[in-house]
């Protein structure tokens, strides 16, 4: 769910100036699951960009606050939302831990990094969405842990309808800053992208697993 129209666009424009986002439907980047896809995503960049992270963090934090109120705790998805987590979480001025996508294999082997006590109320950031699969295993995590996830806050989803299913199926409310629908209508607006990408890059949403 989107809040915030201008802040879907702003968003998606400092992320396609700083390159976190591609688009090159003519030479199609492969992800790890195997898909082929005309976009690209990598929101770490942005950490290396103090202006842009800056605004990233604080439009979380003010959508955390306007959904949930103050939580107690913050927490991060590893790897990707580590960063931005814990601006959002100095922002707000609130703890901040972290869930690995499993438990370490030695010391401790904790999957949730930092100190967090049971019966506490936590809002998760992550950085991106696309299944929503390994956002969700945190989830499940934090909740093993007694505490009550009250949501689930991200900078960019692909809007995909996989995505929809587990996070209602899990009963976890995902709000992002931006979207693929925003992005292409920016790029589309500004000249980003030439009219003949426009339908390839909206035709690719509809059945990712099986474009070219």
């Amino acid at each position: 769910m989107i809040l915030d129209k201008a802040v879907a666009k702003k968003t998606a424009e400092l992320l396609l100036q700083i390159n976190a986002i591609k688009l090159d439907p003519e030479n199609p980047f492969t992800w790890a699951s195997g898909w082929k896809s005309p976009i690209y995503c990598d929101n770490r960049i942005m950490l290396s960009y103090p202006k842009v992270r800056d605004y990233v963090a604080k439009a979380i934090a003010e959508q955390v606050e306007k959904l949930y109120g103050k939580p107690d705790v913050i927490a991060g998805v590893a790897t990707g939302a580590i960063g931005v987590g814990m601006l959002v979480a100095e922002a707000m001025e609130l703890p901040f831990v972290y869930v690995r996508p499993e438990p370490k294999s030695h010391g401790r082997q904790n999957q949730i990094e930092g100190y967090l006590e049971s019966g506490k109320n936590v809002v998760v950031i992550e950085d991106l969405i696309s299944t929503g699969k390994s956002s969700l295993n945190a989830v499940r995590a934090l909740k093993e842990q007694n505490v009550s996830v009250q949501g689930m806050v991200a900078i960019f989803t692909y809007g995909f309808e996989v995505a929809s299913a587990n996070f209602d199926k899990e009963n976890i409310a995902l709000n992002t800053l931006s979207d693929y629908d925003h992005l292409i209508e920016l790029a589309s607006e500004t000249k980003y992208i030439k009219e003949s990408q426009l339908q390839t890059l909206l035709q690719w949403k509809t059945d990712p697993s099986q474009w070219k």
